[in-house]
């Protein structure tokens, strides 16, 4: 069964763009489209979606509080936030928001099927690398912390746990963790998906938010000790 894409965006041009590109794919297919966030959620009550991919300023309901009602939602579609330079805080608020990752508006078409098919097999994090600037760049806007992390259930972890989530928080897939940690890529996982599970995150996104949101991660990519 193909991808079933929804496109939210209110400059027409730019949906026009992006559905010829998913149109030629044989594994992809544009189900519906909406001009602001208000008409994605109405969308979704009567069309079966498995990747949004989201404007953030738009006219009635941006893409982020847009994004935050979607995921709260069960069997929700994934959501990738797509911004410009100028925007990069609004992905930051839409990976709080619950969205699997964000790309630049003008992401080479290669670059945006592969983050729609990523997304869509449970790859949450498309590009590590960049969410880690992101949140570097932004980290002075979150909460500041005390020395010890403050989501208590960061105090569950085991200490294998808490160094796979700093190294996943500070950008690395799972291969660079295996390779830094000296670990198969399949234990490395089973980390991840104990990490998610324990702390009642829904992916790896997430994960990254929350180590920067308890200190347990600083800005520059470094860990607590």
């Amino acid at each position: 069964m193909p991808i079933r894409v929804m496109l939210v965006d209110d400059q027409v041009l730019l949906r026009t763009g992006f559905r010829m590109v998913l149109a030629a794919q044989p594994d992809m297919e544009v189900v519906a489209e909406a001009g602001d966030g208000a008409e994605a959620i109405e969308n979704l009550r009567s069309t079966a979606v498995d990747v949004v991919l989201m404007d953030v300023r738009m006219p009635r309901l941006d893409g982020v509080e847009a994004t935050r009602r979607i995921c709260a939602e069960p069997d929700a579609p994934k959501v990738l936030i797509l911004t410009t330079f100028d925007l990069d805080e609004y992905a930051f608020s839409g990976l709080k928001a619950g969205a699997s990752g964000f790309m630049l508006k003008d992401v080479p078409p290669g670059e945006l099927l592969g983050a729609i098919r990523s997304v869509h097999s449970g790859d949450a994090v498309v590009a590590p690398s960049t969410t880690r600037r992101l949140l570097d760049r932004f980290s002075p806007m979150l909460p500041s912390t005390g020395a010890e992390p403050q989501h208590k259930e960061i105090q569950r972890l085991t200490e294998r746990e808490r160094e796979v989530m700093m190294l996943v928080a500070q950008g690395m897939s799972n291969g660079e963790i295996a390779a830094r940690l000296v670990l198969s890529e399949a234990t490395v996982k089973t980390h991840v998906g104990r990490i998610l599970t324990k702390l009642g995150l829904r992916d790896r996104v997430q994960v990254v938010v929350l180590a920067y949101e308890t200190g347990l991660v600083r800005a520059g990519g470094g860990g607590q000790v």
